[in-house]
């Protein structure tokens, strides 16, 4: 059989990046010749992550968060048109790499337009419900109208309590045929000295990404613990510097990245679910700022608060002495799970 897979993230934040590359490594292992597929940030970190991979551009759906959280939705309704543009425009993107070359398998993560009818797709979401105020039902019903359309949707979570995601991974009802893998990281737990009392890891959509930065660089200009920063701006060259108590890395990717998390005492991050995944694997204690606006963060932020795992506030709210509770909430954990890579990827024999 011919062994080319495309893997093709969304490029909105760093997470539907992040998550695919302990896939890429099983596919590797398995002897499958990953592709990937993707634009901007997201392309770029993997490209960096595997520079011996081939690689395909993507159109890009060129979405920006507002500066203000009560205006989330609005925003997301006004960008419908573009974003329905661009799953077309990558539809018809995967339909010419695919008549290039030929592939055995296509994995989208949350890209709605890359899949092709006669080639196995995967498609891999945390939400098969749509988190969106009372118009939940609505955004829900529309995403699994694109995801019925792929073959089958990969859950990167358990299937049962104790879980992550709750009820984004988790409805009442579907009729969407589902395999859980298990949460997905990259990352290794390691017992190693540490080095930083705090590490505040950004990543996500613009400007809310660069306003937080702003915010906790102010905030801990004012503090003496010793505090890492790495910035999630994916460019050419990998940067460091130090301003008094903190030092700046503009991205760190791999070993570096996790060895920085390993060695750091708290993390304080949005709550995207690929970041609670991650810390999850490496047992960290941490404290969660969601994106404003955005009800899936919001959400896990809000439900791991609830279980006195993690703590959370609101961006604006945000100031030094919510650090004094931490004690009081037990940090995240792993949920041990081995996936069965060679018979997960077996479905890509089966067309």
């Amino acid at each position: 059989m011919n062994k080319k897979v495309l893997v093709a993230p969304l490029n909105w934040g760093l997470g539907h990046a992040t998550r695919c590359i302990p896939i890429i490594n099983a596919l590797i292992e398995e002897g499958l010749e990953p592709v990937i597929a993707s634009d901007g940030a997201a392309l770029s970190l993997l490209k960096k992550e595997f520079p011996n991979l081939r690689s395909q551009q993507l159109p890009s759906y060129n979405i920006e968060y507002p500066k203000k959280g009560s205006n989330f939705k609005l925003k997301m309704f006004l960008n419908g048109p573009k974003i329905a543009h661009a799953i077309n425009a990558e539809h018809k993107a995967t339909k010419r790499i695919l008549a290039e070359e030929t592939y055995c398998g296509i994995i989208s993560d949350n890209r709605m337009g890359v899949r092709h009818k006669s080639i196995p797709s995967v498609f891999i979401t945390h939400q098969l419900t749509v988190l969106s105020g009372k118009t939940t039902s609505v955004s829900t019903k529309i995403h699994n109208k694109y995801i019925k359309k792929f073959d089958v949707c990969w859950v990167p979570d358990m299937a049962d309590a104790p879980n992550l995601s709750g009820e984004l991974g988790h409805p009442k009802k579907h009729s969407i045929p589902v395999t859980y893998l298990g949460p997905l990281s990259r990352f290794e737990h390691k017992v190693i000295p540490k080095k930083y009392d705090i590490m505040v890891l950004l990543s996500g959509p613009e400007p809310q990404r660069t306003m937080l930065e702003q915010k906790l660089l102010h905030e801990f200009e004012q503090s003496d613990k010793k505090i890492v920063f790495v910035r999630g701006c994916i460019e050419e060259t990998q940067q460091t510097y130090i301003k008094n108590n903190i030092t700046i890395h503009n991205y760190l990717t791999g070993k570096n990245l996790e060895d920085t998390i390993n060695s750091s005492s708290l993390i304080i991050s949005r709550s995207g679910y690929t970041t609670v995944m991650d810390l999850a694997k490496l047992k960290k204690k941490a404290f969660f700022i969601p994106t404003p606006g955005q009800f899936e963060q919001e959400y896990l932020a809000k439900r791991l608060s609830t279980h006195k795992l993690v703590p959370s506030c609101t961006q604006k709210e945000f100031t030094l002495t919510k650090l004094r509770d931490l004690n009081e909430y037990r940090g995240l954990s792993s949920f041990s799970t081995d996936i069965d890579y060679r018979e997960l990827f077996h479905f890509f024999q089966s067309k």
